[in-house]
């Protein structure tokens, strides 16, 4: 780019004089203009900044709270809370926020947005019902391997699966990315399942696996004494509200009209996921969650049919997709979003934010 100064004319009336002003000043313009379109785009790559602190990780999105990753003081690492564009929330706030209007206490073990199992080696991971003060299984966090800003944020940690008595059952590794828009907050969630400490057998029932809970507005009937449920979901296939319960899809979304507009969540299954399409633990009283492993309890087959065992020595890869977008699934363009996320080239739609795995797991009951 040439700096040269414009010529400028030699009559000095007001006029002239503003004139000659600004042409001397042309060259500082122009070296301004120049510097601010060099440094637009790494200002543009700080719009998710992650915040490490000592119990969690903060994720904001052009400044607007999205979620934090919350991995000491529960019985798994949990995301809570999580917002809509807009700042509306998503997920049920109780248990981790005691008495918030029109919420019910049920199931205490669902926190918001986790990953864990009903039946693992034959240990209740999921609901973990014990008797007050034995000791029940946990996820514990061992180390955050990656906490990173930028264009979109990621997020890597691992854990390990421990017994009641301390023993190690299985290892995992838990990548996170964040991003987002002015329609949508998206979480991609992959997490990396080690058999390190032996096999691992993820038994055969419906408590689990890649799950959420959501507030009560967005549930389609009000259950367990809630209040406030005008929601609506809906899955790939079609079925509506309690018949997408158990089925297998895509994705399952979550809507309701709240605060004077509607938003909602999509859950996506990827086509590289064990089992693919999930089927879906979607209950009308606000559980959303994708299992590859109860297919007794879901589709009537024998007891153990959706039993998985990952060798000694190997793994297992599952990735997710959350939208937290506005509006309903249709105008959220739910569907067309998974498209583009599960089939990026074929679709024309950006890279996925994690690498795909090349093909889906070999599944021994198929």
């Amino acid at each position: 780019m040439s700096l040269r100064r414009l010529p400028c004319p030699r009559e000095f009336n007001a006029a002239g004089r503003l004139l000659a002003v600004l042409c001397h000043l042309a060259p500082v313009v122009a070296l301004s203009l120049a510097i601010v379109c060099a440094l637009a785009p790494r200002l543009a790559q700080a719009d998710v900044v992650l915040e490490r602190r000592e119990d969690r990780v903060d994720v904001t999105v052009e400044g607007e709270p999205f979620t934090s990753y919350i991995f000491q003081g529960h019985a798994q690492p949990i995301l809570f809370p999580i917002r809509v564009p807009g700042g509306e929330t998503i997920t049920r706030s109780w248990p981790m926020v005691p008495d918030v209007e029109g919420e019910a206490h049920d199931h205490v073990h669902h926190e918001s947005l986790w990953f864990c199992h009903g039946l693992v080696n034959g240990i209740d991971f999921w609901a973990r019902k014990h008797a007050a003060g034995v000791p029940t299984p946990r996820i514990e966090h061992v180390n955050l391997r990656v906490c990173q800003s930028g264009p979109q944020g990621l997020l890597e940690a691992d854990n390990r699966w421990c017994a009641a008595d301390g023993t190690v059952v299985c290892t995992d590794t838990r990548t996170l990315a964040f991003s987002g828009d002015a329609a949508a907050h998206t979480l991609d969630y992959l997490i990396t399942l080690r058999a390190d400490h032996g096999p691992v057998t993820f038994g055969d029932t419906k408590e689990g696996t890649m799950a959420l809970r959501v507030r009560s507005a967005l549930q389609p009937v009000d259950a367990y004494q809630s209040t406030g449920a005008v929601g609506k979901i809906v899955n790939s296939s079609g079925l509506i509200d309690g018949a997408a319960w158990g089925k297998p899809a895509r994705w399952v979304d979550y809507s309701a009209p709240i605060a004077g507009r509607t938003i909602g969540v999509a859950a996506f299954d990827h086509p590289t996921n064990l089992r693919h399409p999930a089927l879906w633990h979607a209950r009308e009283y606000g559980l959303c969650a994708a299992n590859p492993f109860g297919i007794h309890d879901f589709t009537g087959a024998p007891p153990g049919s959706g039993d998985y065992t990952i060798p000694a020595g190997g793994t297992l890869e599952l990735r997710y997709r959350f939208v937290f977008h506005t509006l309903d699934a249709e105008g959220a363009r739910v569907e067309e979003r998974w498209q583009q996320w599960a089939h990026p080239k074929s679709s024309g739609g950006p890279a996925p934010s994690i690498p795909a795995a090349p093909s889906p797991p070999k599944d021994p009951s198929r």
